[in-house]
């Protein structure tokens, strides 16, 4: 999927909310001055999905071409743990998982990111090895509409969780990249959080050439963009507003305005909601 992106208007959303319908995620999304958005296909709260009606999906389509927001992602169930090494959770994991898929090609959604999953009492290598056999059942969905891409998350290397380290990303990146339409989103209070100082130009270009030379920039297809309530390395999971926490605003003026980062798409996860986000949106132009 090759991104297009006109330089004055960068690809900036947030995660907006579906209550009351899904087409709300994007008429949030307008309202706050995106050109993008990040939204839940079903509660994530929940293993069981309920099926997408043919009016949800006639209005989605409807209110997406009316508002003109390209690049669509959906996050996945925060249940969904692709390499669980307990049976059961395994299967309903991967019942989702592949659920979540469908609804996405059904929406003509762009990209879909995953948790990558969490090792639990088993090593991160058997880990890792069973996420790869989790998605690659889904790949005859591929087949069908090649336009969605898994996007993988970057992870704070908090208790089992695997994903924090580019060199576990490039390890499920390699087994699927035949097979399925793979990607990383890069979430920054995480990579931070996991130990790449990622506040400085200078610490911006090391990260780069690290991930590009273990997993390679052609992979990098989304950012979520969040400060840090922590130091760097603290392996914690707290985002902050942009230029509120220990990341600070150098971070987002790089990605704003580097070659090798500027027209990816981007999406505010920050605490606030859509009034912040649209002043968050508002500065991240004006960085740029």
């Amino acid at each position: 999927m090759k991104i297009i992106a006109h330089p004055d208007k960068p690809l900036l959303g947030a995660h907006t909310s579906t209550a009351g319908g899904l087409h709300n995620a994007l008429i949030e999304g307008q309202e706050i001055g995106a050109s993008t958005v990040q939204l839940f296909t079903a509660n994530q709260r929940q293993w069981r999905r309920k099926p997408l009606k043919e009016e949800a999906i006639a209005e989605f389509f409807r209110i997406k071409e009316q508002t003109n927001l390209t690049y669509l992602m959906s996050h996945a169930s925060y249940l969904i743990n692709p390499g669980s090494p307990n049976r059961e959770t395994l299967t309903k994991s991967r019942e989702c998982l592949y659920q979540e898929i469908q609804d996405c090609i059904s929406l003509g959604i762009s990209f879909v990111n995953f948790h990558p999953g969490a090792a639990l009492d088993t090593s991160k290598g058997q880990c890792l090895d069973t996420i790869i056999q989790s998605f690659l059942l889904t790949a005859p969905l591929f087949e069908q509409s090649p336009s969605l891409m898994v996007l993988l998350e970057t992870t704070a290397g908090q208790g089992s969780l695997v994903g924090s380290s580019f060199e576990e990303l490039a390890y499920l990146v390699n087994g699927l990249k035949n097979f399925v339409p793979i990607g990383v989103c890069l979430d920054t209070c995480h990579v931070f959080a996991a130990g790449y100082d990622i506040s400085t130009p200078e610490g911006w270009n090391s990260v780069l050439n690290h991930f590009d030379s273990t997993i390679g920039l052609a992979y990098l297809r989304a950012f979520h963009l969040n400060d840090s309530v922590f130091p760097c390395g603290k392996n914690k999971d707290r985002h902050a507003p942009l230029g509120e926490g220990f990341i600070g605003l150098k971070c987002f003026e790089f990605l704003m305005n580097d070659p090798r980062t500027r027209i990816i798409p981007k999406y505010l996860e920050t605490p606030g909601g859509p009034d912040l986000w649209q002043k968050e949106i508002r500065i991240l132009k004006e960085l740029a």
